[in-house]
Order: C-alpha cells, then structure tokens, then sequence
C-alpha cells in the first residue's frame, strides 16, 4: 500500500514537492488557502543547477516553450552606466554545467509544474482548503520505536486527514513552520523591491533587451532581462527604505515618483530603461524584502514526521536569484529521501534535511553578503567595480552553486 504525504502550499515549492513525491512512488494530497492556483509577481532566474532538476522531471520542452535563455550576464554602473564585467551564458552555461540558463515569468513556471502535476501523477489538488495545524503521532510520549506512526493535520474546514508525512511548502509566513519551530516572524531587510513587466514591443528598440543586465549602485540596484520567450521584459528596482509596520499584508501599486527620486543620481541609460515602463503603459508594485537567519542545521528542516521546503524553510533575499531555484532542489532531494523505502519515515525527511540543510544555509548567507555587495559605498564600491574590471567571468561564475551536488539529471 501507498505511503501518503501531506503538502501545505500550491506554489512552485509545494507544486514541485507533489511532483517529486509522487516520483517516489508516494500518493500526494495538497492543501492550498487560495480558491484557485495562481501566481503573480514578475520574473525568475534559473540556473543550471535548477533547469538540471526540470529535465529530470521531463519538463525541458514545457520549460523551453515558456522561459527565455539569455546569451549573457552584464553588470554595469548605476551611476555612470560603463559595463564593470559580463559572463556568457547561452551554449557556455550548456557546456559547462549540463544545461542552459533561464528566465521565466513566475506565473509560466508555477503554470508548468501544475500542468506536470496535474497530467503525470494522482495528486489529489484541495483549493480553498488550509493546513492549519497538526499533530505528529511519532512525536508522542507513548509511540512504540519501530511501529508504524501517522500525522494528523487540522485544515481551514474542520476536517482531520491522516497521511504517513506531512511537507510544509506554505512560503515566508508558514504556519507549519511556526507550530513545527515555534519560531519569531521573518525579519525586515530594509530594502524594498519595485517590480514591473513590460511587453518588449511597447518599447523602443534602444530599450529592448534579451540579456540580463545587472546595474549596481549606492543603495542600491536594478535587475532586467526578458521572460516568456522574450516577449516581456522584467524590471526590477531594489533601494533601502523603510518597510511598513504590516508586513504580511502591504503589497499595493507603487508610486513612481518615489522611485524617480530613489534614481536621481543614476545615469541617463537606467533611467530611460525605468522611465520606459511607465511610457509603455506598464506599472510598478512594490514588496518588502524579508528573510531569515541561515538555516543553523537538520532540526530547523525536519522533525518527525513533517519537513519543511523552499520559503518556509530558508526564505532568502534575491540577490543571488536561486530562492526558486532552491525550492526545486529540495524537491528532488525529498523524491530521493522518499524512495529510500528500507528506511522508517523519520530517518527519510532527516536524511532530506541533512543533505540539504549547508547548501541552503550557504545560498542564504551568500543571497545576504551579495546584497551589501551590491549596495556598497565608498571605497568599498570602488573596490568592487575594480575587482569586476579585472577578474570579470571569474567573479561572476559560480561552479559551486551552478554544479550543485555533482548530480545530474539521469540520478534524479
């Protein structure tokens, strides 16, 4: 018979740990609050390391039909606009790590693992229907070691479901992760992300793009490269300012001048490519980034019988762009802790955790350090542009991230 997890979440993450579950042979219910599945935002990078774990999955054709492969990676000057460094991508990335680079709406790539889930497995999809709380039979005072144990959840419409494991994919505000933890809120980072999608045949040819071009300035920086085929152009503006005392709940339409004035300083180029949206009949919105402290070990993924994925269990901050990317990876893991059918559920999620945790902790702590990086003043931001001049590709290629664990797509 059938082992059956639980999934708190219908975004990419807990779309991703279905897919991997039922990978491993198990049946999968997942428990979403929202009445329909939907994703809004604007853009996502994936890196080799991620579009590794989609071809695993057989999902390189939806993902080609979909995403954007940009040739290279540009890093310019916010303020006087001259290029500092630039890393090929393209056939080089191929080449080099066994697959492309991608950029891809976030409604495209939740669209494409709802469409995987719903075709290639049996997971039972419950919309309008939370997770709420559980209780975890293996966690009992009188549970016999060895026996056979079961988790309890507690949804939105009184119901109690039994499954064999329960997977909190339910992002930064996770309610599995705080009864599991009992942990604080996710902190305030003090930068603020302005987001803007615009069809690239609403602008001028000068302002079209299908690179990504990463401008770097003080206080601040700017991010574009094209989505869903290169028909859409993604903008994305973070400065530090202060964030609303409502967290969980601000997420509202932006108001440009604040962001005309955030650019007074930066040079004609960005400020025509950020103008541009506005004339092209696009918008801003604008969110507060927040994040956690690195993961501190296997305990803060998984305990007993519930384990946590992607924002729920290490949100991060943008600015090494694998928050996705991370998520995905913990769902191959997790199809590779579930198919280890030898082993007791519990020893399953902790070896999930354990291969996990470090990889995770990393991308958290190098996400944070990129950020001052990028933002820095003085002469620590002329140290940085003068180490981008002279060691370009070499300081903006990452081996370790993009080979990830040495596995590829046929080990999944």
């Amino acid at each position: 018979m059938k082992k059956q997890v639980l999934v708190a979440g219908g975004g990419i993450g807990g779309l991703a740990a279905a897919l991997g579950a039922s990978r491993a042979g198990w049946d999968v219910r997942l428990y979403e609050r929202a009445a329909a599945f939907s994703e809004v935002g604007a853009g996502v990078q994936l890196g080799p390391n991620v579009v590794r774990r989609l071809q695993a999955w057989g999902l390189q054709k939806p993902l080609q039909a979909v995403a954007a492969f940009p040739a290279r990676l540009q890093v310019r000057s916010a303020l006087s606009g001259c290029a500092l460094a630039e890393l090929p991508l393209g056939t080089t990335a191929i080449e080099r790590y066994g697959a492309a680079y991608a950029t891809i709406h976030r409604a495209d790539l939740h669209g494409l693992l709802l469409a995987a889930v719903t075709k290639y497995t049996d997971t039972q999809l419950n919309l309008a229907h939370a997770i709420e709380g559980f209780t975890d039979g293996s966690a009992a005072v009188n549970a016999i070691p060895g026996a056979e144990t079961a988790i309890t959840v507690h949804t939105s419409r009184g119901k109690e479901v039994e499954g064999d494991a329960l997977v909190g994919a339910d992002g930064l505000w996770s309610g599995t992760r705080l009864q599991l933890l009992g942990d604080v809120p996710p902190r305030a980072t003090g930068h603020l992300a302005y987001r803007a999608l615009v069809p690239q045949d609403a602008l001028p040819n000068a302002l079209r793009t299908q690179q990504i071009t990463a401008w770097l300035g003080p206080r601040l920086h700017v991010v574009q490269y094209p989505v869903r085929r290169g028909e859409l152009q993604n903008l994305v503006v973070i400065i530090e300012g202060r964030a609303p005392e409502d967290m969980q709940g601000w997420d509202h339409a932006a108001n440009a001048a604040d962001l005309e004035q955030a650019l007074q300083g930066a040079c004609p180029a960005l400020q025509h490519a950020v103008y541009g949206v506005a004339a092209a009949g696009g918008g801003w919105r604008l969110w507060p980034l927040c994040d956690r402290p690195p993961v501190r070990g296997p305990g803060d993924m998984a305990q007993g019988l519930v384990a946590l994925l992607g924002d729920a269990a290490h949100p991060m901050v943008p600015y090494l762009a694998q928050g996705a990317g991370m998520a995905i990876e913990d769902a191959a893991e997790l199809q590779r802790a579930l198919s280890m059918h030898d082993l007791e559920v519990p020893l399953r999620l902790t070896r999930y955790a354990l291969n996990r945790w470090q990889r995770n902790a990393r991308v958290q702590a190098r996400a944070t350090r990129n950020g001052r990086i990028f933002h820095a003043m003085g002469p620590v931001r002329w140290g940085r542009d003068a180490s981008l001049r002279l060691l370009g590709a070499r300081v903006l290629d990452l081996p370790w991230l993009y080979r990830g664990d040495g596995s590829v797509a046929s080990s999944l």
